[in-house]
Order: C-alpha cells, then sequence, then structure tokens
C-alpha cells in the first residue's frame, strides 16, 4: 500500500510564505504526477497545482505566480511553496499521487492532510 505523509502546514499571515511537503513510501516502481489539492470550509477540494515524473506543472489561476511545486524524484517527494499567501488560501491542503507498484498494479493514494491558516 502506497502511504503519502504531509507537513510543514500552519498558521502564517497574510504576505507569508509556508512551504509544504509530501513524501510517498510503499511498493512504489514509477511515480507518474504527484499533486496537491486543497479544500476550504463549505467548498469543494479543488486542484491547486500537479507535476509529472518529467517536470511539467500545471496551476490553478488562482495560486499561478505565488506558488511554486517541485519534486524529488529519487525521494519520492513533492513540494508546494506558497508565497504571498491570502486569506482565501487557508484550506486542508492534500497531497495526491498516482503511479505503478512493483507489482504492476496502478495506484492512486491521498494524504492526510495539512492544515494551512492565512489570518492576521
Amino acid at each position: 500500500q502506497v502511504q503519502l505523509v504531509e507537513s510543514g502546514g500552519g498558521l502564517v499571515q497574510p504576505g507569508g510564505s509556508l512551504r509544504l511537503s509530501c513524501a510517498a513510501s510503499g511498493p512504489i516502481f514509477r511515480i507518474i504526477a504527484m499533486a496537491w489539492h486543497r479544500q476550504a470550509p463549505g467548498k469543494e477540494r479543488e486542484l491547486v497545482a500537479d507535476i509529472t515524473s518529467r517536470g511539467n506543472t500545471n496551476y490553478a489561476d488562482s495560486v499561478k505566480g505565488r506558488f511554486t511545486i517541485s519534486r524529488d524524484n529519487a525521494k519520492n517527494t513533492v513540494y508546494l511553496q506558497m508565497n504571498s499567501l491570502k486569506p482565501e488560501d487557508t484550506a486542508v491542503y492534500y497531497c495526491n499521487a498516482r503511479g505503478l507498484t512493483y507489482a504492476n498494479y496502478d495506484f492512486a493514494s491521498w494524504g492526510q492532510g495539512t492544515q494551512v491558516t492565512v489570518s492576521s
């Protein structure tokens, strides 16, 4: 079973920065893509950014120019650098990864979520 563990959330003032990390572990043969999603109270979960194994990235319009997604393939880890944070970025942030296990099964796993609160 592939597991994802997130870290780096917390409370930050508007205009501040945070860096989220997500490490994948288990019988991973190859990770095809990793992503960050978020869910604010009363809202649906939305994609924030994703990145392929080749480094191709995609961002939600609301975070373009402020957030940067990156990954370390050797460590099966994805990062989300969040700058110029706004109160509307407040949400639980979830990591997602999909790929293949050594047994040649597809997997799509989610982390447990980490809270990001932007408030003065």
